[in-house]
């Protein structure tokens, strides 16, 4: 793909590079990349700039960790524009704000608040990749399967119990602690949420 870009149309060897959330479909940043940035992104898998203001190669999330793991990168027509298309890690803009035009990426038109699960997912990946003494994740991910296991296993008796009360806050509390540690235990697996979804779909095409 190197070959299709042109880093020398610009006097500077830069190319703008758009960010897109891979999920939601949300531009979460611009910024640009040199033949050094776009080659770091390609072999670590997380995007990496050239800043014109330190002038120096600049990984996203290098001090927050809220990085942008690379799904796939486009090139335009021209080959002098990159869209990158990436799931991230946390907060995009430096303002804490979900994206660096202040929108936010927690759901995609028309898409419901289901959206969240897969930013939730990017959030949980990352733990898992990025670990970090801070993150209850972590904590989980470096107990291994079987506690992870356990773990949801403790949380789906506890829904149990509740369903059996009136108390819907408690109820609908225990269902978020038992998706959550599902979801963990999904990432420990190496299996994304959207297969468990496709297995239902075709249980539902054969109904």
């Amino acid at each position: 793909m190197n070959a299709d870009i042109n880093f020398d149309k610009s006097p500077d060897g830069l190319v703008p590079a758009i960010v897109q959330d891979t999920k939601t479909g949300k531009v979460l940043m611009l910024g640009y990349m040199n033949r050094d940035a776009y080659n770091k992104t390609l072999a670590e898998q997380m995007v990496t700039f050239f800043s014109r203001s330190k002038q120096r190669l600049w990984t996203k999330g290098e001090t927050s960790s809220n990085f942008l793991h690379v799904q796939e990168i486009l090139v335009d027509c021209d080959g002098d524009t990159l869209l990158i298309k990436a799931n991230p890690a946390g907060p995009v803009c430096h303002t804490g704000a979900d994206t660096c035009f202040d929108e936010v990426n927690t759901e995609n038109a028309g898409a419901g608040q289901g959206q969240f699960l897969n930013y939730l997912q990017s959030i949980i990946h990352d733990r898992k990749v990025n670990p970090t003494d801070k993150s209850y994740t972590t904590t989980l991910f470096n107990r291994g399967v079987n506690k992870i296991a356990q773990k949801v296993g403790e949380e789906a008796v506890e829904l149990v119990i509740e369903a059996k009360d009136d108390n819907d806050d408690l109820f609908k509390g225990e269902a978020a602690d038992l998706l959550f540690h599902f979801l963990v235990l999904l990432e420990q697996k190496n299996i994304g949420l959207d297969d468990v979804i496709a297995v239902l779909q075709t249980r539902h095409q054969k109904q």
